[in-house]
């Protein structure tokens, strides 16, 4: 009866929870985020929930389940902060399509420049090459055995077969054993295949590599690159549509001496290319598109004209409300066309950041702001962001650079004090001259280590290299106090 009541209890937990085990919850995506970005926990916080609800949502039953619709988020905060780290991370960890456009690029309709949509196909190709490599992986061991099959055809081509057809045949077939072995069809058959296997055998060991063979290859597209402008933005979709027009040509095929190495790799792009059906590819990347692709929108602020101040005021420029109108209908949801066919935008997660000193978010047309109904504060680094910045992360800038100097042979130590120093004086400079938040760590460690990186490895003696405070502030004290040193150097 207990056992009957587990069972029981255990169904309905699984009932209850259709999403699989292994997919990130919105804690375990926080987790994975505090490995590359410090800080910035409710925007970490947002973009989990977004993520996971995606997930959601695909489990909700067929009648809800395209009524659910993305929360995109605006993410507010100067530049540095972790914006577009972020919203990187998110799409790989995600392993979903993902492209970062510059909303300043676009213009309204009818002026020179990209119109909004190129986001959207911009999207699809970056998908179309995600599920393409895909592909390519599962399809690569039998790839790998067409294309043994076809360097051993090159290096000893099998004899033809006694095909009994007519009288022509027969004693074409024979001569041609005759020739090269002097016995009858059978055995000269038999002598080829074994020959083969041991070909096989010295190609599977390695051996024949470096070796030079004669094999055709396909030359370059006949059409080249291309890009055709003009007035519209769609022109640009015009141009592509010519480029696959010319793809499309059969190339001229062209003979080369390649190595055996290199020939391996040039047949398995080939083979691989004929394993794929590109039509599944195709369909597949428009689905991850419509159902769990993202578009990061930076620099939105750009096309909010400030109402208020000395940004006020619209001026000869091409109309940033005429790009946000324009952008609007991709965000709420429509169909775009692109090389590949239309795709939905109805379920694409849009997140949009900007730093805001002149505009205000409330600067953007009411109906693009209801479209982005999650708002996000990034806070300014610290000092003690710093020093995490330059400590914690997998891809910390100190790890970076220890990394760089010792394949010269040199080990580069950086002391308790010389970090803490560093994070002071990126702190300190970002007050007084200008906030750009993590990169001011970029300006300083390269002019702290620009003497160092210069003199290796002709004048350097020892090969440990140890970096402490005093000679943090020999180097960087005069700079980072003289306030127009800071603006130019750091």
């Amino acid at each position: 009866m207990t056992i009957h009541s587990d069972n029981e209890a255990a169904t309905q937990k699984e009932q209850r929870n259709a999403i699989a085990g292994h997919n990130l919850t919105p804690n375990q995506i926080v987790e994975l985020l505090d490995k590359y970005i410090i800080g910035q926990k409710d925007a970490k916080k947002s973009v989990a929930i977004a993520l996971r609800n995606r997930l959601r949502r695909q489990h909700v039953g067929d009648e809800l389940r395209d009524e659910i619709m993305p929360n995109n988020i605006i993410m507010i905060g100067p530049t540095g902060v972790g914006k577009t780290e972020i919203a990187r991370r998110l799409a790989k960890l995600a392993k979903a399509p993902f492209v970062k456009v510059e909303a300043s690029k676009f213009t309204e309709v009818g002026y020179v420049g990209r119109d909004v949509e190129s986001m959207i196909r911009d999207l699809v190709d970056q998908s179309v090459a995600m599920v393409r490599s895909e592909k390519s992986e599962e399809v690569k061991e039998k790839a790998a055995v067409l294309v043994e099959d076809r360097l051993l055809d090159i290096l000893l081509p099998p004899l033809p077969a006694n095909r009994g057809v007519g009288e022509d045949d027969i004693e074409q077939d024979a001569n041609s054993a005759a020739m090269v072995l002097g016995a009858d069809n059978d055995q000269s058959q038999d002598i080829n295949r074994k020959s083969r296997e041991k070909m096989l055998e010295r190609l599977r060991s390695g051996r024949m590599e470096d070796r030079q063979i004669e094999m055709d290859i396909a030359g370059e597209n006949p059409g080249g690159m291309m890009q055709i402008f003009g007035p519209l933005g769609q022109m640009e979709e015009i141009g592509n549509i010519m480029q696959d027009l010319m793809s499309g040509l059969p190339r001229k095929r062209k003979k080369r001496r390649v190595t055996i190495a290199e020939a391996r790799r040039i047949l398995e792009q080939e083979e691989v290319q004929k394993l794929i059906d590109m039509d599944a590819v195709v369909k597949e990347a428009i689905s991850k598109v419509e159902q769990s692709g993202i578009v990061f929108i930076d620099e939105i602020d750009k096309i909010a004209a400030p109402s208020t101040g000395a940004g006020g005021g619209k001026g000869p420029d091409v109309s940033r409300e005429g790009v946000q109108r324009d952008l609007l209908p991709i965000v709420e949801g429509s169909n775009v066309a692109t090389k590949y066919g239309s795709v939905k935008t109805d379920h694409v997660l849009f997140i949009a950041s900007g730093a805001f000193h002149v505009a205000k978010p409330s600067d953007l047309i009411p109906e693009l702001q209801g479209r982005f109904p999650i708002r996000v504060e990034l806070k300014s680094l610290t000092e003690e962001d710093f020093y995490k910045i330059l400590t914690q992360p997998k891809n910390a800038l100190i790890k970076q650079y220890k990394a760089l100097i010792s394949t010269e042979g040199v080990d580069l130590q950086f002391t308790e004090g010389a970090i803490l120093e560093i994070a002071k004086t990126a702190a300190k400079v970002n007050e007084s001259v200008e906030n750009i938040g993590a990169r001011r760590l970029h300006t300083i460690m390269t002019n702290l280590l620009e003497e160092l990186m210069f003199n290796i490895p002709e004048s350097m003696s020892d090969e440990n290299v140890i970096i402490d405070e005093a000679k943090v502030r020999e180097k960087l004290s005069a700079i980072a106090s003289d306030r127009d040193l800071s603006q130019y150097i750091l």
